[in-house]
């Protein structure tokens, strides 16, 4: 419970007025001087104390709150503020705000770190395969055209560096339109039974080539429909398993499948791989990023180090999330839930 400023006043007033009647009394004047000195001066006191608190505390003080009001847009009431209650009212106010503010300082900064770092990167990605058409370009030019055997074989590397470099421009712009909110979902129905089985058909060349095995594990019904961007999903999907075929050694195994609940579908690639360890899980999906620095670049295994991020974005836009089960030797598993339609 907090005293009104006027009581406050008042007190302090009666108190000075008490405490010079008092002291005037050790030095001669009659008991009615005294008086009339205490209520003289208490009077004076308020007038002086009410006036100085006007100027130098309580208007202040306003001002204060009214700053604070605008800047983090509350609802204090600066009329109905007891001056005193105001003082622990700015106090609070003023930490609340500073955390905040510290906290928005810092989401900068990460910000400005992670934007470096992806500049960094994205230059590095950018300039691998146009130095390399540019090798190939130049030492043609220089002479080697002359060599039909030679400008075929350098003609087809070139290209092949060309094609990387549109493979990562298309996935930089399908990133940065699926964060922007750019690329608008298509929600649809659609059988994920089907949607599977057309993907391992695609995939089934790839997987030959390193002898892996590829399996498809459905649930018990071959009609299973979803409602979500089909294109999209199909894009997640196909991520995920192109990142499994990528980084399965041969003669390895990948399993694709799904799991039905009652509300939902939970699809999952899982693979007998490396496997991730438990440090890196949390920022494979970051663009860009390595788990191993050592290990052969994302391009030379026909990538382009979105993959992961542009799964995160896509299922993030469906309001689902892509989440990881990985043990180091073991292999890993990828899955994520999608609403089924009844």
């Amino acid at each position: 419970m907090y005293l009104k400023p006027w009581l406050i006043l008042l007190l302090a007033s009666l108190f000075i007025g008490l405490l010079t009647s008092i002291i005037s009394l050790f030095v001669g004047l009659t008991e009615l001087n005294a008086f009339i000195l205490f209520i003289v001066v208490s009077l004076v006191a308020a007038i002086v104390v009410g006036i100085s608190f006007k100027l130098f505390f309580s208007d202040e003080l306003k001002n204060i709150l009214n700053s604070l009001e605008i800047l983090k847009d509350s609802n204090i009431d600066i009329r109905e503020v007891n001056p005193f209650r105001a003082l622990q009212v700015a106090g609070k106010e003023l930490s609340v705000y500073a955390r905040v503010k510290e906290k928005e300082i810092e989401d900068l900064r990460e910000m400005a770190r992670f934007r470096r770092e992806f500049l960094a990167d994205v230059s590095h990605e950018l300039k691998t395969p146009i130095f390399a058409a540019q090798g190939f370009i130049h030492t043609l030019l220089d002479g080697a055209a002359d060599d039909e055997t030679v400008r075929k074989r350098f003609l087809k590397k070139a290209a092949k560096s060309l094609d990387g470099l549109d493979m990562l421009v298309q996935d930089l712009l399908s990133l940065s339109q699926i964060e922007t909110g750019q690329k608008t979902l298509q929600i649809g129905q659609f059988n994920l039974w089907e949607l599977i089985i057309e993907m391992m058909d695609q995939f089934e060349d790839k997987a030959e080539k390193k002898s892996i095995k590829l399996y498809f594990l459905p649930d018990k019904t071959d009609k299973v429909i979803i409602s979500a961007d089909e294109k999209l999903i199909y894009q997640v999907v196909s991520n995920l398993l192109s990142n499994a075929i990528k980084y399965t050694q041969e003669k390895g195994e990948i399993t694709v499948g799904y799991e039905t609940g009652n509300y939902n579908v939970r699809i999952f690639v899982k693979d007998n791989g490396a496997g991730i360890s438990k440090e890196h899980l949390n920022r494979i999906f970051e663009r860009f990023y390595r788990v191993e620095k050592s290990r052969s670049r994302e391009r030379e295994k026909g990538g382009t180090g979105l993959g992961l991020a542009i799964v995160k974005h896509i299922l993030e836009a469906h309001n689902s999330k892509i989440q990881v089960r990985s043990t180091p030797g073991k292999g890993s598993e990828f899955f994520f839930h999608l609403p089924l339609t009844k």
